[in-house]
C-alpha cells in the first residue's frame, strides 16, 4: 500500500478549553486511532495540506496554494517552533510537475507554518512535528478571494498523480475544522488596525500574540456557554461534507461555493479545502475506502471536529 490518507480537525483550543469529559475522551480516542493508523502505515513522506491563520501568510502576498521547499513552525498557541524536515529535491520536482499540469502553484524557500499545519504532526508523533519528512503545502482557507473548489480538487489531483507511481509510502494529510466561525477579522469589515495586521502582521510581539490568543480562548468559553456572537456550528453541513469524502465522488466537492460556505458553515469552514486537496490526491491514485470516521460538533473547540482515514482499494 504506497499511499494512505489521514484528515483531521485541529484546534488551537485543545490545550486551552475544557469540554465535557466524555467529549475530551472521545477526541483523544480518535487521536489514538490516528496514531495507530500512521504507525502501522509507517510513511516515508507526509504531504501536509494545511491552512494558515494569518501567522505565516498575509495579504501582502496571498497565494491560493504554496509549497514549501523549506519551512519552520511559528510556535503560535505553544505549537511546534522549529525547522521541519522538508526533502527539498522532491519539493522542487513536485512543484514543476504540478505547474506543468496547469496549476499556478507558488513556492516558498522560507515558509512559515502555524498550528493548523503542525498540530496534526505533533499529535501523531508525540509532539515532534519534524519526526517524519514532510512536504508542507499551504491551501488558502481563510483569506478571500478563494479559488473555486474545482481548482482545489484539480490541485490535489495533480499532487496525487505525482505520487501515484512512487516507490515510497506517502501519507496525504489534510488539516482543518469543518463548520466553524472563530473570531478572525474579515478584511471587508475590519478596522484600519485590523487591516494592517491582516496585511503585514508577521512576527508579532509576544504581547500582541498573547492578546490575540487570549481573545480566541475567551470567545471559545463564551461560545460554549451560549454567549458568544459568532455563527453556530452546523452538524448537518459537516455530515454532508463527510458523506462526500466517504463516497469517493470527489467531483461533488465542486458544488461547494465560497458564499454558501460562509453563509451556512462559517468563515473558517474553508479549511475543508485542505481535506478536498488530500482526498483528491488519494483519488488520483485510485478508488479508495474510508476506514475510520470520527465526528463531533464541539463548541469548546469552536469546530465541527472530525478525523478520517482512507486507503486505496
Amino acid at each position: 500500500m504506497p499511499q494512505a490518507l489521514l484528515c483531521m480537525s485541529h484546534s488551537p483550543l485543545l490545550d486551552h478549553a475544557d469540554p465535557p469529559a466524555d467529549v475530551a475522551a472521545s477526541v483523544q480516542g480518535a487521536f489514538e486511532h490516528a496514531r495507530t493508523f500512521v504507525r502501522d502505515f509507517d510513511p516515508d513522506l507526509v504531504v501536509n495540506f494545511g491552512p494558515d491563520h494569518f501567522n505565516g501568510f498575509f495579504y501582502d502576498l496571498m497565494p491560493p496554494f504554496c509549497l514549501g521547499y523549506r519551512a519552520h513552525g511559528t510556535g503560535d498557541y505553544d505549537s511546534f517552533a522549529g525547522e521541519l524536515d522538508v526533502p527539498e529535491k522532491i519539493a522542487e520536482d513536485l512543484a514543476q510537475f504540478v505547474i506543468d499540469r496547469g496549476i499556478d502553484l507558488a513556492i516558498s524557500r522560507r515558509m512559515e507554518v502555524d498550528h493548523g499545519a503542525v498540530q496534526p504532526m505533533e499529535i501523531l508523533h508525540d509532539g515532534d512535528a519534524a519526526a517524519r519528512p514532510v512536504l508542507p503545502i499551504f491551501v488558502n482557507s481563510v483569506a478571500r478571494p478563494f479559488v473555486p473548489m474545482s481548482r482545489v480538487r484539480a490541485f490535489g489531483q495533480a499532487v496525487g498523480e505525482y505520487f501515484r507511481t512512487a516507490d515510497h509510502r506517502v501519507l496525504f494529510l489534510g488539516s482543518g475544522g469543518l463548520s466553524h466561525d472563530p473570531p478572525v477579522p474579515q478584511y471587508t469589515t475590519a478596522t484600519d488596525t485590523q487591516r494592517e495586521f491582516l496585511t503585514a502582521g508577521r512576527h508579532p510581539t509576544a504581547e500582541a500574540r498573547a492578546a490575540r490568543q487570549a481573545n480566541t480562548i475567551a470567545t471559545a468559553r463564551r461560545f460554549a456557554a451560549g454567549e458568544a456572537d459568532i455563527m453556530d456550528l452546523n452538524p448537518d453541513w459537516d455530515r454532508g461534507f463527510l458523506d462526500v469524502c466517504r463516497s469517493g465522488h470527489v467531483e461533488d466537492f465542486d458544488h461547494y461555493t465560497a458564499d454558501d460556505m460562509d453563509a451556512v458553515a462559517g468563515h473558517s469552514s474553508h479549511e475543508v479545502r485542505t481535506w478536498v486537496a488530500a482526498y483528491s490526491a488519494l483519488h488520483a491514485c485510485g478508488d479508495y475506502d474510508v476506514t475510520y470516521e470520527f465526528y463531533r460538533p464541539i463548541r469548546e473547540y469552536i469546530a465541527g471536529f472530525a478525523v478520517t482515514t482512507a486507503v486505496p482499494r
